[in-house]
């Protein structure tokens, strides 16, 4: 499953009514760490099949940026059952976003 892109429509259906856990990576195209970590996140899509691999693109959707308290990009926030479950920040390696997810 490749890598889906959040809106503030289809935040609720997509992550928050998920029955996977979902990794939520907050982002903006000029921000060098998460361009760093776009690769790794297409990867995840591509390999990892019990969980969402999402993104947000904080500058298009500054509301969910708001909402979810995102003050340093890249965030990445695992939800699991509708709650945000762990937060992290800053450019990670692939088993550490591997060791969020499980």
């Amino acid at each position: 499953m490749a890598v889906l892109h959040l809106t503030k429509d289809n935040f609720e259906a997509e992550v928050l009514k998920s029955d996977k856990p979902v990794l939520v990576d907050f982002w903006a195209t000029w921000c060098g760490p998460c361009q760093m970590v776009g690769p790794i996140l297409d990867e995840l899509g591509e390999e990892v099949t019990d969980a969402k691999i999402c993104k947000v693109n904080v500058d298009e959707q500054p509301e969910l940026a708001k909402e979810y308290r995102v003050m340093s990009i890249p965030t990445m926030i695992v939800f699991k059952n509708g709650q945000a479950a762990k937060r992290e920040v800053g450019a990670k390696s692939k088993d550490a976003i591997l060791d969020m997810i499980k």
